[in-house]
């Protein structure tokens, strides 16, 4: 019998440029330095049937915000920068409103208090004990193979689409498609919850926000490339880059007990290649008031845009140059957060606490200028964007979706005017996207391409044996709002979700069942045909790695065979979990 290669590295936080990782799967954990971070988030999988209907993502609570002057006329909002006022475009009267949920979920605040109860279990139940494997089980099963219902195996595969209309994917299956782990990264030690979000990946480099730094590693290795040391803790991050660059948002002191928080100000841009620290800019408060503390940040359209209950503000990517300044307006409007990406999508609430309503604006993203806007219906409180263009916006509409999700409707756009195009309702029982309802840019398992918008089904009862779950990926016409034909099945006790698109096709993550590894897969956006790209081994060590990720709230990046899965937040182990390994990042390859 063939003896598996040497355990993977396991890279302990901090560690110099150039130092091999130390240890491995089953290799006693080193003491974990400053340069990481690891989310420890709830969240899986839902759980019912699929019939036809409109739908999408989910989210979490808000804070309340400033408002605006009484008896204002709906329609007349200022934009507040001193431009005139862009058209404002509204739901069609005759709509018939939303039907009441049948069998709602447990609402938002319950959701909330569940999740924050499974994450403290999580804590406490302690760390993660496996050891390595390269993935090579002897070709046994098809788990080798990746041939789940309605799969192809790899062999040069993917890439297809050619006739979808966002054209062909760069995304192409390699001859073997079962991967190995490449490196594992243990928990560093935090004395709170403790955000580390943002993953990005480059041609050389992933590249993860730690501990009061952001580290560049090698891709095969997990060896340290590059080290971004900050001032301190990165709270926000933004999942766009252009011309390898990317914005991140972080506190401006160090975190030193008992305060365990810093006011989120800082707003700068790194250059992904050299790990450079390029320029960073805060926004001073009114007066002689503190700075401006921000929530979220987002890279669109050659402009780095912030945002949060003080208003947002926005710089030149490449310079810094200050576009606009955080204010609020006469009319007490003020810029929750924007979408970016290929064009820069505004937020924007107006109004008093008691009749407060949101905007969705399209900004000229030199000036912060509306060039369109679209007021969202009465009862929307946030609302999340979903892609910039073209412009799809999700939306829980009066808290119908009644399951935390964020998400009872999604709104297709006009950019240039503001016009909705189609309202797609979104039966929370049968959908499972996902958006986090108090930030504008945080949607997950929806994406946007081919005029149509993907999303996954809740999980159902499979047809196999064993009494197994299993789910779809369907999708909805932007321009009419209707269900197509498009339906792309995981297979049986499988669950699978789009991760985002390449070119016309979908990149998807297939959550397995107990006895087998995860997968992701090409689905090609013309015949949905799915192709695997890489398979993670069935061994039970490595597949509870694995599956010990909340993938409701962990960040899933693949590109070209490498496939990294890592937390957003991490928190204290308690006294019982001290001595259990906890992991932050796993990193597999086919390569």
């Amino acid at each position: 019998m063939t003896q598996p290669p040497p355990p993977p590295p396991n890279h302990p936080p901090g560690s110099p440029p150039g130092q091999p990782p130390q240890g491995g799967f089953g290799a006693p954990t080193p003491p974990p330095n400053p340069g990481y971070g690891y989310p420890q988030a709830p969240g899986q999988a839902p759980g019912y049937g699929y019939p036809q209907a409109p739908g999408q993502p989910p989210g979490y609570g808000y804070p309340q915000a400033p408002g605006q002057a009484p008896g204002q006329v709906p329609g007349q909002q200022p934009y507040g920068y001193g431009y005139p006022t862009a058209p404002v475009h509204q739901q069609p009267p005759g709509q018939p409103p939303l039907p009441p949920p049948g069998g709602r979920k447990p609402s938002t605040q319950l959701r909330i208090i569940i999740a924050a109860a499974v994450a403290v279990a999580l804590i406490i139940a302690g760390g993660i004990w496996y050891a390595g494997t390269s993935g090579d089980d002897g070709g046994k099963g098809d788990e080798a193979k990746g041939a789940t219902a309605g799969a192809t195996a790899g062999g040069g595969g993917g890439g297809g689409g050619g006739t979808a209309p966002d054209g062909p994917g760069k995304e192409k299956a390699p001859a073997n498609t079962r991967s190995k782990v490449a490196f594992q990264m243990p928990h560093p030690k935090v004395a709170d919850v403790t955000t580390v979000a943002g993953s990005w990946i480059t041609d050389k480099a992933y590249v993860k926000s730690g501990i009061d730094s952001v580290v560049g590693y090698d891709l095969d290795k997990g060896t340290p490339l590059w080290t971004l040391p900050l001032p301190g803790q990165v709270c926000a991050a933004s999942r766009h880059v252009q011309d390898n660059k990317t914005a991140i948002a972080f506190e401006a002191t160090k975190r030193v007990a008992p305060k365990y928080y810093q006011p989120c100000t800082e707003v700068g841009v790194i250059d992904l290649t050299t790990g450079k620290l390029l320029w960073s800019k805060s926004a001073a408060g009114t007066g002689n008031g503190p700075k401006i503390r921000f929530s979220e940040v987002t890279v669109g359209a050659g402009a780095v845009a912030a945002g949060g209950t003080d208003g947002g503000g926005a710089w030149d990517l490449a310079t810094g140059k200050e576009l606009w300044k955080p204010q609020i307006n006469a009319e007490q409007c003020y810029d929750m957060g924007y979408g970016g990406g290929a064009a820069l999508v505004a937020a924007r609430k107006c109004g008093p606490r008691d009749q407060q309503y949101v905007l969705i604006q399209n900004l000229d993203p030199k000036t912060g200028r509306p060039l369109a806007q679209f007021k969202m219906p009465d009862g929307v409180e946030y609302a999340s964007v979903v892609s910039t263009k073209p412009l799809v916006v999700a939306a829980d509409v009066g808290d119908t979706a009644g399951d935390g999700s964020g998400i009872s409707d999604l709104f297709s756009l006009d950019e240039k005017t503001g016009k909705l195009k189609a309202k797609i309702a979104v039966d929370a029982e049968r959908f499972a996207g996902d958006c986090d309802s108090t930030l504008v840019e945080a949607c997950s398992k929806v994406v946007v391409g081919n005029g149509r918008v993907y999303l996954p089904t809740e999980d159902h009862e499979g047809a196999g044996e064993g009494y197994g779950q299993t789910n779809e990926i369907v999708s909805f016409d932007l321009t009419t709002g209707k269900p197509t034909s498009d339906k792309a099945e995981a297979g049986d006790r499988y669950s699978m979700f789009p991760l985002r698109m390449d070119g016309g096709n979908i990149i998807a993550y297939k959550e397995p069942p107990y006895d087998k590894g995860g997968q992701i897969v090409s689905i090609d956006g013309s015949t949905f045909k799915q192709t695997v790209l890489l398979e993670n081994p069935a061994d039970e060590a490595v597949r509870d790695a694995e599956s010990s990720f909340s993938l409701d709230h962990a960040e899933i990046r693949y590109t070209a065979g490498r496939l990294f899965i890592s937390e957003r937040m991490i928190s204290e182990p308690s006294s019982s979990s001290v001595d259990d390994k906890q992991y932050f990042v796993l990193a597999y390859t086919t390569h």
